[in-house]
């Protein structure tokens, strides 16, 4: 065999085994999806459920504090009444009755068991765990608060912040209060498609993405190594990519450079980011503690808003800012309507 042959061989071998790395990486994050396994939106629910049972606490609250002392007192005994009553009935009826439970242990026919909870001899702390939460959650849009940072959090901009930050959403990549964090912008969409923006400008963005990715969209990522370019998608753990969250991924462009001239993905499916933003060690613990940031999880379609995500009717299309504080609800929302005026695309430091 000549060594023409066994290199053409090889390199056959070597894409054949990159097309299968891809075409898993896809199935998995498919699969991801479908199985309901972001622990983010299992957490989102548990917030949005703790949320729901504070306000209805307060409602009960008020609601008792209106109910006088003598109401309370006759409840008690007419409880007690139908308990009694339920005892003497059962004498005169069908025992098979009892596998009803309406007289068993002083239950009555009102008497209900926690919604969704299948066990009805589980303790009080395991029922949370285990009953699904009452409210509904959107999959598409959800946010909340965080205490803490976490790689995949995003960090929105507190309305005072001004400079090359003002109103931004960074998507934090990694955070270590030893070595330092790092993020990127993700709302800042620039004038134009990689192939205009990577040419106008210094970028190590090679011939071969700029042809393959030539329509995809590109973000002002941040003031740090402005010519180095980062690739965010939701396509898949493909090789060379990292997973920052489940559904978000930044880096590969090399592959999905392959699954473009595949026709497997269009350009306009992931973002490509110009820069991005860095703390030293502490920096940024500091600066939320300050209250410079405002930490918050949400959902994967805020995350990938210009990496090809669906955008709906609910959507505040134009605004990535101003949107996920008002999903975030509370003091959040005020914020967002009272500020939210320039929106996402702007003028470019």
């Amino acid at each position: 065999m000549y060594p023409d042959t066994r290199t053409a061989n090889a390199m056959r071998t070597v894409l054949s085994m990159s097309a299968k790395d891809n075409h898993r990486a896809r199935l998995e994050k498919n699969l991801e999806d479908m199985m309901d396994r972001d622990w983010r939106v299992f957490r989102a629910k548990l917030v949005a459920q703790e949320q729901h049972d504070n306000e209805t606490q307060k409602k009960n609250t008020k609601k008792d504090r209106d109910t006088s002392p003598r109401d309370d007192s006759q409840k008690k005994q007419e409880k007690f009444g139908n308990i009694f009553a339920a005892i003497f009935h059962g004498k005169e009826t069908d025992d098979s009755s009892i596998f009803n439970g309406d007289s068993v242990g002083g239950a009555t026919s009102e008497s209900l068991i926690p919604e969704n909870c299948e066990d009805p001899f589980l303790s009080k702390a395991e029922i949370p765990v285990l009953m699904q939460p009452k409210v509904h959650l959107d999959k598409h849009r959800w946010a909340h608060p965080l205490t803490h940072i976490e790689p995949g959090c995003v960090l929105v901009a507190n309305e005072k912040l001004g400079g090359v930050f003002h109103q931004t959403v960074v998507l934090v990549i990694e955070h270590n209060d030893v070595t330092g964090s790092t993020g990127i912008v993700i709302n800042r969409p620039m004038n134009g498609d990689l192939n205009k923006v990577a040419s106008e400008t210094e970028s190590n963005v090679d011939l071969s993405l700029k042809l393959a990715f030539n329509a995809a969209p590109v973000t002002y990522g941040g003031p740090v190594m402005q010519e180095e370019y980062s690739i965010l998608h939701g396509y898949g753990e493909v090789p060379g990519a990292t997973k920052i969250a489940p559904g978000i991924f930044v880096g590969g462009s090399e592959e999905l450079m392959t699954e473009v001239r595949k026709q497997n993905m269009t350009p306009k499916e992931v973002l490509f980011v110009k820069g991005h933003a860095a703390w030293v060690p502490n920096q940024l613990t500091r600066e939320v503690s300050k209250g410079v940031w405002y930490p918050a999880s949400v959902s994967s379609d805020f995350i990938l808003r210009y990496a090809g995500a669906q955008v709906t009717e609910d959507d505040n299309a134009t605004d990535l800012w101003a949107d996920i504080l008002s999903c975030m609800g509370g003091r959040y929302q005020a914020v967002a309507e009272a500020h939210s005026k320039k929106g996402d695309r702007r003028m470019m430091p």
